[in-house]
């Protein structure tokens, strides 16, 4: 056992587990219990300490951190800071990312004045558990560190908890503790992986047989067999990136992925097909996908409403891969685990099928068998094709829709930027249409499941700093509303002059996802604008400019959206000018129509352009009407008259 020395604290501990697991950015933010630890942090040299405005924008970009990085940190201060962190803890808890939230807290000896005397010092609660009884329920270990000598004992259980099961864990730390000796470190943090044993063998060996099974018995009409993978969240998590690439390579098997693993591998694969998304998927996806291929095999992806966009279930041609076992049809297989599943169902294909013996372009197949349809792609090629180009810069002004944004944001990034950048999508429309983006593996980070609205802008921060990442510059898209929960994290952006680029997508201020939820209908309205950009028949375009008359759209007309949807209107690219500083320059532009766009895109290629100094705020104005095509299948049909 390792002696107790002076030269070891409780506060040097933590700091050098933390950097012994690779973590090089703390984010969050102080307080006088952290301050003896970031102290400590500070003179060991290795880690970085990040504040940001926020407790939850520090979780947000912890969160991200980690999951490019694969875990990552967080530190705030007793109650009034770990409640606030709590959001963005609950997060990562959900989709499965190794996050540490240290939380310090009051010291010893207040807490013994409180048991004895009642007495209530800063930030305490009478119930002295009350944080860590929270945070037990989004965290796979919570620990409060009240004695030295067991400090390193709780501090390696949790780390060890955090990536073993790859969720967040809960450090809660007196502060009179930080200076205390404790033991050096001694044996490294690893992770602690489940044996594999004969029975696991067995297991195994069975769902891969039954996987075949379900493949042969589902023929396409010619009677090859005719499966498609979908690729979900969990391939991301557990890192098997590459293991889906072997598996795709070796069998030639088409594969989508969800929205959630977007760019896990990169979409330039020969056999990728898209991201399936339910009925939000692009319409030639959920064509091959849904009605061409005949079974679908789901490899860590999670069922969610999300990932099935408006459907309620899978069927019976399914195979289901997640949360630690396997579903085929009705059977299920419990203690099936990816890590080995991906390899045996590779080989299993490669001796029942041949090497490359499930190849096919489901495009091309689908288009030939129903008769070369005039508006399906007559291969993958031209799937692929029809997403790039139809983004190229417009020859004459038109106002901008989100599908126009997207498409020639696409265009951009595939010919036109020579830089490499990580798309940071929030929830909502932006997430919707942000999804047909082709991108590179890693290219791409989301929130899918727990879905808080803003979290892409504090994610950016994260995303930007994990080595991994560091040469990509951020691009995020966020709606108005999402926006203005989480708009203070462009200070950290400004601060660190991470060269962001955010989008705020301003549709006339209001939350147009919580409309199409409560009242699709809206949408459907008179003076509406399809995803096609049209107008409804009173020829209305848009909401006017904040400054401007009063919305004949707006909370008080007529066809206003619900008055709880509104929203106060923000000039969102003057906030640039709040943000910026002598030595760290932040720009804010509007864009409300193609040429405008066009002329941004075409700046943020010229390097020396000061647009490119900073962070960049960009407000793109669009009809109140507007939505991303994806969602058509809520809004109901116009009745037609006989």
């Amino acid at each position: 056992m390792s002696a107790i020395t002076p030269r070891c604290t409780v506060a040097r501990y933590l700091a050098l587990r933390l950097a012994e697991l690779g973590i090089t950015h703390l984010f969050g933010v102080p307080g006088n219990h952290l301050g003896p630890f970031l102290t400590t942090l500070r003179a060991e040299g290795d880690i970085e300490w990040v504040g940001t405005p926020t407790e939850g924008g520090a979780g947000q970009a912890a969160d991200a951190y980690a999951r490019i990085h694969g875990i990552g940190a967080a530190a705030v201060t007793y109650s009034v800071g770990a409640f606030n962190l709590l959001g963005a803890c609950g997060g990562a808890y959900v989709e499965r990312v190794p996050l540490v939230a240290v939380n310090a807290s009051p010291p010893y000896e207040q807490w013994q004045n409180y048991r004895a005397l009642g007495l209530l010092t800063s930030h305490m609660s009478p119930r002295p558990e009350s944080n860590l009884d929270v945070y037990r329920q989004v965290t796979v270990d919570a620990q409060i560190v009240s004695h030295p000598g067991l400090a390193p004992g709780q501090i390696d259980a949790a780390l060890t908890a955090c990536l073993s099961e790859r969720r967040p864990v809960y450090l809660e730390v007196m502060e009179d503790l930080w200076d205390e000796p404790c033991a050096e470190p001694g044996e490294p943090i690893l992770r602690r992986e489940r044996p594999f044993g004969a029975r696991d063998q067995t297991m195994l060996d069975s769902a891969v047989h039954a996987i075949l099974t379900l493949i042969e018995e589902h023929p396409g009409p010619d009677g090859r067999p005719r499966p498609i993978v979908w690729a979900g969240e969990e391939i991301d998590r557990f890192r098997l990136g590459g293991r889906l690439t072997d598996l795709v390579e070796a069998t030639g098997v088409p594969f989508c992925t969800t929205v959630g693993a977007k760019a896990v591998v990169d979409e330039d694969q020969p056999q990728f097909h898209g991201v399936y998304n339910g009925h939000a998927s692009h319409p030639d996806v959920h064509w091959i996908f849904q009605d061409w291929a005949t079974c679908r095999i789901g490899l860590g992806a999670w069922s969610t409403s999300k990932n099935l966009g408006g459907e309620q279930s899978v069927g019976t041609d399914w195979v289901m891969a997640a949360n630690g076992g396997l579903s085929v049809g009705t059977s299920y297989f419990p203690d099936v685990r990816l890590e080995q599943l991906l390899p045996a169902l590779q080989d299993a294909l490669v001796k029942g099928y041949g090497s490359g013996g499930l190849a096919a372009d489901y495009y091309a197949e689908a288009h030939a068998h129903y008769g070369a349809p005039e508006d399906r792609p007559a291969a993958l090629e031209h799937h692929r094709a029809s997403l790039r180009v139809s983004g190229s810069p417009s020859r004459h002004p038109e106002r901008l829709t989100y599908d126009g944004v997207f498409d020639r944001i696409n265009h951009f990034l595939g010919h036109e930027t020579r830089e490499d950048w990580t798309v940071v999508s929030d929830a909502a429309f932006s997430l919707i249409g942000s999804m047909n983006l082709s991108l590179p593996a890693g290219g791409f980070l989301s929130q899918v499941s727990w879905l808080s609205i803003g979290w892409s802008v504090g994610a950016a921060t994260g995303a930007a700093l994990a080595p991994e990442r560091t040469p990509a510059r951020p691009m995020v898209f966020v709606g108005d509303g999402a926006f203005q929960e989480t708009c203070q994290e462009i200070s950290t952006h400004t601060r660190l002059g991470l060269r962001s680029v955010v989008f705020v997508m301003d549709n006339g201020h209001f939350y147009g996802i919580e409309q199409m939820l409560v009242r699709p209908s809206y949408y459907a309205e008179p003076g509406s604008t399809g995803p096609d950009g049209s107008v409804g028949p009173d020829g209305f375009t848009g909401p006017a400019d904040p400054d401007g008359p009063a919305d004949p759209d707006g909370p008080d007309g007529p066809d206003g959206p619900d008055f709880y949807n509104v929203l106060h209107p923000w000039h969102y690219d003057r906030l640039a000018a709040v943000f910026a500083g002598r030595n760290t320059p932040a720009n804010g532009v509007v864009v409300a129509d193609t040429s405008e766009l066009d002329a941004l895109l075409a700046r943020l290629t010229a390097p020396a352009d000061p647009v490119n100094a900073g962070p960049l705020l960009v407000r793109v104005r669009l009809r109140r009407h507007d939505y991303p095509r994806a969602m058509a299948y809520k809004v109901p049909k116009p009745a037609t008259t006989a």
